[in-house]
């Protein structure tokens, strides 16, 4: 059993589909977290109390992923709480797709922004105290498409490949200090978004999977545990694809 106890983490995006997923694993693991979120206030308070019940601290607080501000606001806020941070979690994203003719600058920038500049944000706000105190575990949620593209989601893509390149240097630059840093690629998983998607798309999608059947939020928060764990302290600068074997 992997024991998280009195652990200190971050999730971005919390409280949805994998980020949701991500913060309940923790808490499971006797992980204290604090989850953002943009707008969902009432599932925030329905999270932390679902949480809570596995008798440790949590804490939702509205931020914008894209602001390094309310980054540095989040991990003042998580070391007053929770007495500091061990764990950061990288999970805000959102799409906006279309194909690269119809595509707006405002939705090129604020993919980008949301998927690949908060990364930077709350790597940047955590990295003192995790240099501080000689350990530290970063892992950032990124995407298969961001390994081999998509169609109609060329600002996706670039924010998700973005992230895997950020990830690699973090980590080499980090290591000396005890901080790893690694992705976690999820393929095709059950959550809102993909269940949006028309069925025809959600056959073609899963005929690619090896294991011929979507993954869910728990895959990906498994993954997640298992890289904040001892079982994970030599790795550093990987991405991991929890994908059902779809990016061979």
């Amino acid at each position: 059993m992997i024991d998280l106890k009195n652990k200190r983490a971050i999730v971005t995006g919390g409280t949805r589909g994998i980020g949701r997923a991500i913060v309940l694993e923790l808490a499971k693991h006797g992980c204290n977290v604090v989850f953002t979120y943009r707008k969902s206030s009432n599932e925030s308070k329905d999270l932390e109390r679902e949480a809570k019940a596995y008798g440790v601290q949590v804490y939702g607080m509205q931020a914008d992923a894209a602001s390094l501000k309310d980054a540095e606001k989040i991990v003042k806020f998580t070391i007053e709480k929770i007495g500091g941070v061990d764990i950061l979690v990288n999970n805000a994203g959102i799409t906006k797709d279309n194909l690269l003719l119809r595509m707006s600058e405002d939705d090129f920038d604020t993919v980008v922004d949301t998927n690949l500049k908060s990364v930077f944000n709350y790597s940047k706000a955590c990295i003192q105290p995790m240099m501080r105190q000689s350990f530290g575990r970063i892992i950032n949620i990124t995407s298969v498409v961001g390994l081999f593209g998509n169609p109609g989601q060329a600002n996706y893509c670039a924010s998700k490949a973005g992230v895997i390149g950020f990830t690699k240097s973090i980590a080499k630059e980090l290591a000396s200090r005890n901080i790893t840093a690694n992705c976690i690629a999820p393929g095709y998983i059950i959550t809102d978004m993909t269940e949006a998607l028309p069925d025809k798309i959600k056959e073609d999608i899963l005929n690619k999977v090896p294991l011929k059947r979507p993954g869910k939020p728990a895959d990906v928060a498994k993954a997640v545990v298992f890289l904040c764990s001892e079982y994970a302290d030599y790795i550093t600068g990987q991405t991991i694809a929890v994908d059902g074997g779809m990016s061979m």
